[in-house]
């Protein structure tokens, strides 16, 4: 056995055993739950924009999008831009990586790869640093509502100028409009590609936590997946994911297409 398959099967072990003990997982819903008071999330930043994620769930998708190797990546909510960013720093990584490999030189500001943005509210402060941003070039920006049939009609065309794809869904977090997103953009996501629905921990959160939102506990992208999931047997949830991290804003939100 290689030192590098050894090593797999370590994590593999690890990630299993994380996986069957309660306890552990009890300390993560209290942790988050207790670090949620003090917006944590927030505390985050990539190349200099505001990301609003877990860094676990930020190494996860570095993780996704390395193995998948994505052309397009869909992403619905923007906020700040820190995701959007993010995912355009991945994708111009994998250009880099696929010139060394060719034994070929790149203009980085040219990229056949492309990060698709949507928010039914694009701040002017938010864009105007998105543009500005060395990443901007791979990033295009949608805004209007993500489950407007305008909307899906655009993505879809833009959609079909590439092959391999990822969808983020990370907008509004009613079960309906999750619900609507998923089925809007669920068959765009490539085979052995990933929808990933975020904020999903909704449903494991105590109902006060939310006072000011129309989602919570029974309204949120978690009740929106199982309802999704039991008509869409392509995806399936990649539990591993959630059991390695532990800490996750994504319980059951890692979704990927295997046919």
């Amino acid at each position: 056995m290689t030192l590098e398959k050894e090593h797999q099967c370590l994590v593999e072990k690890n990630i299993a055993l994380l996986g069957s003990d309660t306890d552990v997982h009890s300390l993560s819903r209290i942790w988050s739950r207790e670090t949620n008071r003090y917006g944590y999330t927030y505390n985050f930043f990539w190349q200099g924009r505001p990301i609003i994620q877990y860094p676990q769930d930020i190494m996860a998708m570095q993780e996704i999008i390395w193995e998948v190797r994505p052309d397009l990546i869909i992403e619905t909510g923007i906020a700040h831009g820190g995701s959007l960013i993010f995912s355009a720093s991945m994708l111009a990584l994998l250009d880099m990586a696929d010139a060394i490999a060719a034994g070929e030189s790149i203009d980085p500001a040219i990229s056949r790869r492309k990060v698709l943005g949507i928010d039914i509210d694009i701040r002017a402060h938010n864009r105007r640093v998105i543009e500005a941003h060395p990443m901007a070039s791979r990033i295009e920006m949608l805004e209007g509502s993500s489950i407007d049939p305008d909307i899906i009609t655009l993505v879809h065309h833009v959609a079909k100028k590439y092959r391999k794809i990822l969808v983020c869904l990370d907008s509004m977090h009613t079960h309906d409009h999750v619900l609507s997103e998923l089925e809007a953009y669920g068959p765009l996501v490539s085979t052995g590609s990933y929808c990933v629905v975020f904020d999903t921990l909704i449903e494991d959160m105590p109902g006060d936590m939310f006072p000011d939102r129309p989602w919570g506990p029974g309204n949120n992208p978690k009740t929106a997946v199982w309802e999704y999931l039991k008509t869409h047997h392509e995806f399936k949830v990649d539990r591993c994911i959630q059991n390695k991290l532990l800490i996750t804003v994504a319980p059951d939100g890692f979704l990927r297409k295997n046919k």
